[in-house]
C-alpha cells in the first residue's frame, strides 16, 4: 500500500482462475468492528511463506540477499521510527465501510490502455495492484514497495530491482520476474491505443530478468524521471495476462480486473455497471503486517456509488447519510459558507479546510488550434479576455477562489512572468478585428467571409452556471455560443479523438511535471494523449529534451517555468480558478491522522488519501448514532487545518 503515495495511486478472471481452489472468506461480526452489516473479506491463503524459493541463492535475490545487498550496490529504505506516523496512524483499527459518490462510472477498470486515465481510474487500480516503488509522504524518496532494494548504474541509464519474495496476488499466486516482463511487453502493444504511455515507456528496453527475484532495465535514453517513471508502473500477474495482445486485454479486461498484490480486490458481483462498484479489502495481504503499509488500506470495503452529473444531488445525499464524506468544489461553495443544518450545527457532520503543499492543477477552456477559429493565436487570445474570472469569483464563489495564471500554481514551478489576464472586452473587440472579425449580421454576429461567428460548446452540467456567464460575455462581442450539455464520458471521448472547437477542462497537478505528454509536437496531431490543444512549438520539444536529462531540481524549476511562459503566451485554453485549500465535510465517525490529509494530498485525489489514511472509528460511530437518537450535540473540532504549512522540514 506504500504505492498510494505515489501513485499516483474481481474479475471474472480471477473467478476462473480459483474455481475449485476453495477460495477463503472471513466473517466480520458487526457488533466487533463494523456497521451494521456482515462484510466477507477476500482471504485465499492463511500465511505468508517466511522466506524466498529455496533454490535461488542470496546473490540471485533468495535467501540472506539483504546481509549482501549493500555489498551488491543495492539500496534500500528504512523508516524511523519518528517518521511512521506520516505512513499512517498509529491508532488505526480495521473494519467498517466508507461510501463517497462519484459522478461517472469508469469507462473501464484497467490499469492501463486507452481511455484509462481517468482519476477513478488511478484510484481503483492504486489499491488493487502495486508498483515497485513507492514515495515517502514526506521527502518524496523513493521506499520500498514491490521491490525491497534497487541500484541505479553509475551512467543512471540501467536500474536493477529485486522483488519481495513474500508478495502474492490476491490468487496467491507468487510475483515473479516474469509478471513485471509480461507487464512491460503489453503496455507497449500498440493495439492497446496509449500513444503518450508509449512515449513515456519506450525510452525503455524490455525488462532482462537475472533470476526469479532479480532484474534489470537499460533506458534508451537519460532522463531523469525514468525511475519515476518505471518504478511507478501497476505490475500484473503473467499467468493472466502473460499472452495476451493490447486488444484482448481492453476487450476481455475492461470490465474485469486481473489478480493484483495490492490490499482490496474488485470483485465481479460487486460491479453494478452505471451504478456502483465496491473493493473489499483483502485479509491476506501479502504486506499488511510491514512497518510503512500496517497503518493505511483500514476499510474492510469502499463503496462508490454514480450520481452522474448532479451535484446538488449529490450533496443531498450526503446531507442524509448515503455518502459519508463531501469535497466542496467551485459548484457548491455556497452550500460550503451558507448551508446550515442540525447536522452540521450539533457536530455530527464536521467541516474541515486542510492547506496541503500540492499543486491544485487546472482547469478552464481549452481551445482546439488544430482548426478555424483557433487557429488565429488573437483569437484564442480574444477568448481568454472575455472570461470574465473577476465576476464569476466574486459573485459566484463569493472570493473563495482566485484565478490561475499559470499551469502549475500553488507550486515553484509556477512562472510569475507568465501572462496574466484578466476581463478585457477592448482588447478582445481589438483582436477581433485584427483577425478579421470586422462586421455583423441584423442578430449582432460577428462575420467572417460571409459566415456568423458560432460555436458549439459540450459542456457537463456542473459548469452550466459559470459558463453561461461566459456566454453572455461572448454574446455582448459578438459571438454566439451554443451550449450543449452532455455527459462527462461522452465529453472525454469527444476530447481525445479531437472531435471538438472548445472544450472544458479539468486535470490534477503533478507534483514533477511531465511537460512532453501536454506539450510534445508530435502528440498534437495524435488521438487519445493529454495535448488536448494541439499544441506544438518547437523551442518546447527543445527544453522538454533538456528537461529530461537535468538532474538539478533548480535548474528543472527553470525549464518548467520557461515553458509555463510559453504555453501561457500561446493561449491554448483560458484557465479558471483554484481554492483556497481542501475544504471537506464527513460524518463524525471516523479516526483520521491529526494532519486530516496527507502533504502532497491533491484535489482530484482526494479519495485516495482518505481510503488509505483514515478508519472506521466504533466508537465515534456509536456516538454519532446515540446523539441523532437524542437530539444532542457532539464537539466540534477546528475547521482550519494548518498542520502543512506549520510543518518544518
Amino acid at each position: 500500500m506504500k504505492n498510494i503515495f505515489s501513485g499516483f495511486l474481481l474479475s471474472a478472471f480471477i473467478l476462473i482462475v480459483l474455481s475449485g481452489c476453495g477460495r477463503k472468506a472471513v466473517d466480520q461480526a458487526a457488533d466487533k468492528k463494523g456497521p451494521s452489516y456482515n462484510t466477507k473479506l477476500w482471504k485465499k491463503f492463511d500465511n505468508i511463506p517466511p522466506g524466498a524459493d529455496p533454490s535461488v541463492p542470496d546473490s540471485l535475490g533468495g535467501n540472506g540477499f539483504e546481509k549482501i545487498a549493500d555489498k551488491m550496490g543495492f539500496v534500500t529504505y528504512t523508516p524511523k521510527e519518528e517518521e511512521l506516523k506520516y505512513f499512517g496512524d498509529s491508532r488505526a483499527t480495521k473494519g467498517g465501510k466508507v461510501t463517497t459518490i462519484i459522478s461517472r462510472f469508469p469507462f473501464n477498470f484497467l490499469p492501463f490502455g486507452r481511455n484509462s486515465h481517468l482519476t477513478e481510474n488511478q484510484i481503483i487500480c492504486g489499491f488493487v495492484y502495486e508498483t515497485l516503488l513507492g514515495s515517502h509522504p514526506i521527502t518524496r524518496d523513493y521506499v520500498p514497495s514491490l521491490a525491497t532494494h534497487w541500484k541505479i548504474s553509475p551512467d543512471k541509464l540501467t536500474y536493477t530491482f529485486r522483488l519481495d519474495p513474500r508478495a502474492r496476488f490476491s490468487d496467491g499466486t507468487p510475483l515473479t520476474t516474469k509478471d513485471v516482463v509480461a507487464t512491460f511487453k503489453l503496455m507497449m502493444d500498440e493495439t492497446i491505443l496509449d500513444p503518450s504511455q508509449q512515449l513515456t515507456f519506450g525510452k525503455f528496453e524490455a525488462p532482462n530478468p537475472l533470476s526469479k527475484y532479480i532484474f534489470e532495465v537499460k533506458c534508451k535514453e537519460l532522463n531523469f524521471r525514468n525511475l519515476l517513471y518505471y518504478s511507478g508502473t501497476f505490475i500484473l500477474p503473467e499467468h493472466i495476462i502473460g499472452k495476451m495482445t493490447g486488444t484482448e486485454f481492453i476487450d476481455k479486461c475492461q470490465f474485469s480486473m486481473p489478480t493484483g498484490t495490492g490490499p482490496y480486490i474488485l470483485l465481479d458481483n460487486d460491479i453494478k455497471k452505471g451504478q456502483q462498484y465496491s473493493l473489499t479489502r483483502r485479509d491476506d495481504y501479502w504486506a499488511k503486517n510491514d512497518p510503512m503499509s500496517k497503518n493505511v488500506a483500514n476499510f474492510d470495503r469502499i463503496q462508490f456509488d454514480v450520481v452522474e452529473d448532479q451535484t446538488n444531488l449529490e450533496y443531498e445525499k450526503f446531507k442524509k447519510g448515503d455518502q459519508d464524506f463531501f469535497l466542496f468544489t467551485s459548484l457548491t461553495t455556497e452550500k460550503w459558507l451558507k448551508d446550515k443544518y442540525d447536522a452540521v450545527d450539533k457536530g455530527w457532520i464536521q467541516k474541515r479546510r486542510v492547506f496541503t503543499d500540492a499543486p491544485f492543477g487546472n482547469s478552464g477552456i481549452a481551445f482546439n488550434m488544430r482548426k478555424p477559429p483557433f487557429n488565429d493565436i488573437r483569437v484564442r487570445k480574444a477568448f481568454a479576455n472575455l472570461f470574465n474570472r473577476e465576476s464569476i469569483i466574486s459573485n459566484l464563489l463569493f472570493d473563495e477562489y482566485q484565478p490561475t495564471d499559470s499551469h502549475h500554481d500553488n507550486s515553484p514551478y509556477a512562472n510569475p512572468e507568465s501572462p496574466v489576464v484578466r476581463f478585457n472586452p477592448e482588447l478582445a473587440s481589438s483582436l477581433l478585428k485584427e483577425a478579421g472579425w470586422t462586421s455583423k449580421n441584423a442578430d449582432g454576429i460577428l462575420m467572417k467571409n460571409g459566415k456568423p461567428f458560432t460555436l458549439e460548446f459540450g459542456i457537463p452540467k456542473q459548469v452550466e452556471k459559470f459558463v453561461l456567464i461566459y456566454q453572455q460575455d461572448l454574446r455582448s462581442a459578438g459571438i454566439d455560443l451554443q451550449l450543449k450539455v452532455q455527459d462527462g464520458n461522452t465529453l472525454f471521448k469527444n476530447a481525445m479523438a479531437r472531435n471538438f472547437t472548445i472544450w472544458w477542462q479539468n486535470w490534477t497537478g503533478l507534483l514533477i511535471p511531465n511537460p512532453e505528454t501536454s506539450y510534445l509536437s508530435a502528440l498534437a496531431d495524435k488521438e487519445d494523449n493529454n495535448n488536448i490543444p494541439g499544441f506544438k512549438n518547437p523551442r518546447v520539444d527543445a527544453l522538454c529534451k533538456q528537461y529530461d536529462t537535468t538532474f538539478s531540481r533548480k535548474e528543472q524549476i527553470k525549464i518548467i517555468q520557461e515553458i509555463d511562459k510559453i504555453v501561457g503566451e500561446t493561449y491554448p485554453d483560458a484557465l479558471a480558478w483554484y481554492p483556497k485549500g481542501i475544504r471537506i465535510a464527513y460524518w463524525n465517525k471516523f479516526g483520521m491522522p491529526e494532519y486530516v490529509l496527507g502533504r502532497t494530498t491533491q484535489f482530484g485525489y482526494l479519495d485516495a488519501t482518505i481510503f488509505s489514511l483514515w478508519w472506521y472509528d466504533a466508537e465515534k460511530a456509536k456516538a454519532l448514532d446515540d446523539a441523532k437518537k437524542s437530539g444532542a450535540s457532539l464537539p466540534i473540532g477546528e475547521i482550519p487545518v494548518m498542520y502543512w504549512k506549520n510543518f518544518k522540514d
